[in-house]
């Protein structure tokens, strides 16, 4: 039995000190700081929230563990017959991760949303890739300064960057109907105003079940544009109340 014990005990050894235990140590580690981007991403209800980022991390990160170890037992064999270059997955990954993040990107007018999602796909495939190779360091501070731009800069735009640019924010309870958020965003394009962000939800003690409240950020060119706006969205059929924050 102690015999039996004592094999067990170097097994489990010599499983920690192999290549599997690095490459799973790292595979969670990108999990979970892929993760926690995107925790904030699904918080904010965006396109691209908890799961995407999780999966793009640990995908980018399996892509550089293959091409850290995936190819050793062939260059041991074949070590004078191959040139082989470890970066040049990792480029692919960088190059091939942009058709994800675009779409995330919406545009509609002049008005184009998903932006900092779509860059945000981007830095954690970085993350992915710097786990994958060793950085842990990189990877984690990287985390860092993607989690703080992510939320407090974007309260810094909210309250310095809105008080500088005009940007406001305007509440419009309406029917729900296809063309209703497609009328709204119209009338805004129409008088050049841009809409930064736009929300959906059901408007709260509602007699009418379809009736929806939706949210948006503007950027006015002018107090006068701001009320004339206003006033044509009155007009539309299916609003029912509209009201600056």
């Amino acid at each position: 039995m102690f015999c039996y014990r004592g094999d067990l005990v170097e097994v489990f050894i010599s499983i920690i000190n192999s290549d599997s235990a690095t490459m799973v140590s790292r595979l969670i580690l990108a999990a979970v700081l892929g993760g926690i981007v995107g925790v904030e991403r699904e918080y904010n209800k965006h396109p691209a929230g908890f799961r995407t980022h999780l999966l793009v991390c640990v995908g980018a990160c399996l892509v550089m563990l293959m091409a850290m170890f995936g190819f050793q037992q062939f260059m041991e064999e074949h070590g004078e017959f191959v040139n082989y270059d470890p970066s040049r997955l990792a480029a692919y990954v960088v190059s091939g991760i942009g058709f994800l993040g675009a779409g995330t990107i919406i545009v509609q007018g002049y008005t184009v949303r998903g932006l900092t999602t779509a860059a945000s796909i981007w830095v954690v495939a970085g993350i992915g890739l710097s786990i994958g190779v060793g950085m842990y360091f990189a990877g984690i501070f990287t985390t860092g300064i993607v989690i703080l731009s992510l939320i407090f800069l974007n309260r810094v735009e909210d309250s310095f960057f809105k008080k500088r640019k005009g940007v406001d924010a305007i509440v419009i309870h309406a029917t729900a109907k296809d063309t209703t958020l497609l009328t709204i965003i119209s009338i805004f394009e129409e008088n050049n105003v841009k809409v930064k962000k736009v929300m959906v939800e059901r408007a709260p003690s509602s007699d009418n079940e379809n009736l929806l409240r939706y949210q948006l950020k503007v950027l006015y060119p002018d107090q006068d544009v701001k009320l004339t706006t206003i006033e044509k969205l009155y007009k539309i059929n299916q609003v029912h109340k509209v009201y600056s924050l």
